[in-house]
């Protein structure tokens, strides 16, 4: 089995200067792309990556994780569990206000996990699921009793995975995703919302009653929204902007823009999330629920070429639902579906596929993205699929996929540290219904994946739920619910003069409480 630490190590950086050891410069304005503009900042409802990207410095959970995963201090100060793993106490921070001045007490954690959360987040309400009680013996003590030892829970609080929410505000609120109080987000975090001109940037401030003194370094954040990939580039260039995350610039342009002058690069903060890209297979559409169809597909497509020549080389061809960087990952067998267009040939011709047009739904992050879609498109029509492609702007791909309105589409998810929290909700027959676009979009049913999954996150040892994650990738592979096709390496571009910009396992998202300025 790969341990956690050894499968962390693979992720390596760029480029990454050794950290200042000056003490930090208070001040200054960090001017960062956001790509694309998100459809909402409130990151307890709307989990996509630009939401995330801005929401992270807005709110935040109980914890952080550094590059192994070790859980560190944020809202919870200290922690305990129980020797039969059965009960987690959380003893919060002193003094933490939301940014309307409010206290944030064990009130608002109760809220947020037992009301809130459960009902906007598929990964919370999994989460939760573990859970036979939270309870609250006072306003900084946080105390949760588990049904059964549930190793990942402490892996659980990341700020995206459980961010906490505040009660006063949402407290009664019927429907959370129309909420008027989405329009001015408010967190505990280290920035406050202060102004979102849509199109062109959304600004935040240094929260001064933050509960780290003399946290964050910042005075402002800038998020910068910018359309077009080439422009991006140039704001960097320019000094327009200082930090460039990763998948805000188009591939084809990272070796230029790593190669100037006083710009810096690292492929670091990404550990807890270890993204994965596939196509959605909707097994509404009685073509596409033909496993037939699907293998042809997989054998249709050259994703060595995707890798080298679409993402210059960053990442690798994915062979199953679990990164390879991710705890319980297990090698396949046999090769993994390899580029054969000829075994795609026969496997259409066996399914009997009548030329029916299959709709191909790009993900709208930018040129890299379409042509990506269009190389896939590309692959199937040279095996006789018929292909007609889609377009949409963020909203559009969201609401098109929570409502199950599509044939195949792109997307890239995140396996937050462990299969439990981030792999299960895309398999399990239970997560199938419509209305969130991060769930099991392809309406996927197999009883004995439910089994393996569900058996799986509470298996005690780590070697039994090895086992069990080991034959689960072993049914998916052959199952194939969706195409995956690339295990996706992002680099963090910024100038130089940015210091101790990615201090945590999540990134820019989650540490700008702890960047400065070099003057």
């Amino acid at each position: 089995m790969k341990t956690l630490l050894s499968a962390l190590c693979l992720t390596t950086a760029l480029a990454l200067p050794a950290l200042a050891q000056e003490t930090p410069t208070p001040g200054g304005t960090l001017d960062v792309i956001v790509q694309p503009e998100p459809p909402g900042l409130v990151i307890g409802i709307v989990a996509n990556g630009p939401a995330g990207l801005v929401g992270g410095s807005i709110y935040e959970s109980l914890l952080r994780y550094d590059a192994n995963l070790d859980p560190e201090p944020s809202l919870a100060k200290s922690w305990e569990i129980s020797e039969d793993g059965l009960t987690y106490t959380f003893h919060l921070q002193d003094g933490v206000k939301w940014h309307d001045g409010e206290p944030f007490t064990a009130d608002d954690v109760l809220f947020t996990l037992q009301t809130m959360l459960p009902k906007t987040l598929v990964k919370a309400r999994m989460t939760m699921d573990h859970v036979e009680s939270v309870t609250a013996p006072d306003p900084l003590t946080v105390v949760f009793k588990l049904k059964a030892p549930f190793e990942p829970f402490i892996r659980a609080f990341n700020y995206g995975s459980l961010p906490m929410m505040p009660k006063h505000i949402y407290e009664g609120v019927e429907d959370y995703a129309r909420a008027p109080a989405n329009d001015t987000p408010i967190g505990t975090g280290p920035f406050k919302f202060v102004e979102w001109k849509k199109g062109s940037y959304i600004k935040l401030e240094k929260f001064q009653d933050y509960y780290l003194k003399g946290k964050p370094y910042l005075d402002d954040v800038i998020y910068h929204i910018i359309p077009d990939a080439s422009s991006r580039s140039v704001a960097f260039e320019t000094g327009v902007v200082d930090v460039l995350p990763g998948g805000s610039v188009e591939n084809f342009d990272v070796p230029r823009l790593t190669g100037l002058d006083n710009s810096c690069n690292t492929t670091k903060g990404w550990e807890f999330y270890s993204p994965l890209s596939w196509l959605w297979v909707n097994e509404a559409n009685p073509i596409l629920a033909n496993v037939k169809i699907r293998q042809a597909m997989m054998y249709a497509m050259d994703r060595d070429f995707m890798v080298d020549v679409l993402w210059n080389g960053m990442g690798k061809p994915a062979d199953g639902p679990i990164t390879s960087t991710t705890p319980f990952y297990s090698a396949p067998e046999k090769p993994f579906y390899p580029h054969d267009p000829k075994k795609a040939k026969a496997l259409l011709k066996e399914a009997g596929y009548d030329g029916t047009p299959i709709k191909l739904l790009p993900l709208p992050y930018g040129e890299t993205w379409q042509r990506w879609a269009e190389v896939v498109r590309q692959n199937l029509e040279d095996v006789g699929f018929k292909v007609e492609m889609q377009s949409t702007d963020v909203a559009g791909w969201n609401q098109r996929l929570a409502q199950r309105d599509y044939d195949i589409a792109f997307t890239y998810l995140y396996q937050n540290g462990d299969p439990e929290l981030g792999v299960a909700r895309n398999y399990l027959s239970t997560n199938r219904d419509a209305g969130s676009p991060w769930n099991n979009v392809e309406g996927y049913v197999n009883p004995e994946v439910d089994k393996l999954f569900n058996a799986a996150a509470i298996a005690f040892p780590a070697e039994k739920r090895q086992e069990l994650y080991s034959q689960v990738q072993g049914i998916l592979r052959e199952d194939l619910p969706v195409l995956w096709l690339t295990e996706m390496s992002f680099p963090t571009i910024y100038n130089c003069h940015v210091q101790n910009l990615v201090s945590t396992a999540s990134g820019v998202n989650n540490g700008l409480r702890d960047a400065w300025i070099k003057q």
